[in-house]
């Protein structure tokens, strides 16, 4: 069979099981470059030049639900406004196209939009800094439609360790396991991308409802801290949740580990945030780059992660979160949100089968998210919400 013919049996597949994206980074990169001037990027006509994201490509990509990441930085003063502001964009985004997008608060609202042809639009908070030690927050953030919270970002909070930070309370904790614990009663899925390994293995034997990584890749193949080891990929059938592999090169390919590393003293060598997208920001990682060309991720770097998440975890535990809008550089093949076609197309190539890429496409995604809401439905019919502070848990 030729490359062709795989891609088109990609594209069939996707009319029927489209990509459900752990995690894509638009509202930041409207808030960094338009100050959600959401006419000043029109995403129904394509943004090439400035985006990831638009509609057709998403169209053309076969994404048929997105979780909008409502990212605030985590040396933000006040990160709860700024939250609130990033959920805002989402819902304007919502209102400005309702014949694409389709608001979605649960796995029945995935699946009635996929009847209706429409992109299910759901929302994860990137980092505990979000809820700025409150439970009551968090369930503000859950009262408005936050259906997973990445306890961590690049830095620690308070009660959990991030992956790329100094180890502080050597993983969760005990404000950070009830953290968790009220996720579960809520229903909002305990995100584990970019913490520490310990804190991965803290909220798993918290936990009582399947978690997700919305966007990591596995740690055997590319040794980098934000992916994920062996040992937890192992715990997640018993667990029930899922990883979602990202293709952010410094993650996926171990040669791009050390000269991402040189490119992001750069930037801060310029004054810049290492995750700065605006016109500044990528004109001083274009000039970066010319001067030391970086190596280069394909679509096959990231169908080896999925070959060894799949035989580590199992097919039934494995998903896609791109991280588009929130990276630089993207590999080749999956350059923008029209590119998920290629991926499947090498997948195809290595003898996975229909049924395999329906999972990892759509019904595992759906499925974590409808388990984690049947734990809330049993979880709240027996205990009421915490009140619980860090003053009473931490000291």
């Amino acid at each position: 069979m030729t490359a062709v013919s795989f891609l088109d049996r990609a594209r069939d597949l996707l009319r029927d099981f489209p990509v459900v994206d752990g995690h894509n980074d638009l509202p930041w990169a409207l808030r960094e470059q338009v100050r959600y001037d959401l006419a000043a990027r029109d995403i129904a006509a394509p943004q090439n030049a400035h985006l990831h994201t638009d509609l057709p490509r998403l169209r053309e990509g076969g994404v048929g639900a997105q979780y909008w990441s409502v990212y605030v930085r985590s040396d933000l003063p006040d990160p709860v406004p700024a939250t609130l502001e990033q959920i805002d964009c989402v819902r304007r985004l919502l209102e400005r196209y309702p014949a694409d997008l389709a608001p979605a608060l649960s796995a029945a609202d995935m699946e009635a939009a996929r009847a209706e042809g429409r992109i299910a639009s759901l929302m994860g908070a990137e980092g505990g800094h979000s809820i700025a030690n409150s439970l009551g927050v968090l369930r503000g953030l859950y009262a408005l439609g936050v259906r997973y919270m990445t306890l961590t970002h690049n830095d620690n909070v308070a009660w959990a360790d991030s992956a790329t930070d100094e180890p502080a309370v050597g993983g969760l904790s005990a404000f950070g396991r009830e953290v968790v614990r009220e996720m579960n009663r809520l229903g909002m899925l305990v995100d584990l991308s970019h913490v520490a390994a310990t804190t991965m293995r803290d909220a798993l034997d918290a936990s009582t409802a399947p978690v997700i990584f919305s966007h990591s890749s596995a740690r055997a193949v590319c040794d980098h801290p934000r992916n994920v080891p062996d040992d937890v990929l192992e715990r997640l059938p018993a667990n029930g949740g899922m990883a979602m592999v990202t293709f952010v090169p410094k993650f996926v390919l171990q040669a791009a580990v050390e000269w991402t590393a040189a490119a992001d003293e750069n930037m801060r060598a310029h004054g810049l945030h290492h995750l700065d997208t605006t016109e500044e920001g990528m004109k001083v990682h274009r000039a970066f780059e010319e001067a030391h060309p970086r190596p280069v991720a394909t679509v096959a770097t990231v169908a080896d992660h999925l070959d060894h998440m799949r035989e580590v975890a199992g097919v039934d535990h494995i998903g896609i979160g791109g991280d588009y809008d929130g990276t630089a550089f993207t590999p080749d093949g999956l350059g923008d949100v029209s590119g998920y076609p290629n991926l499947l197309a090498e997948l195809l190539q290595r003898g996975w089968s229909t049924s395999d890429l329906a999972k990892l496409t759509w019904q595992n995604a759906v499925r974590v998210l409808g388990a984690a809401e049947d734990v809330a439905r049993d979880l709240r019919a027996t205990r009421g919400p915490s009140n619980a502070t860090i003053g009473e848990l931490d000291g």
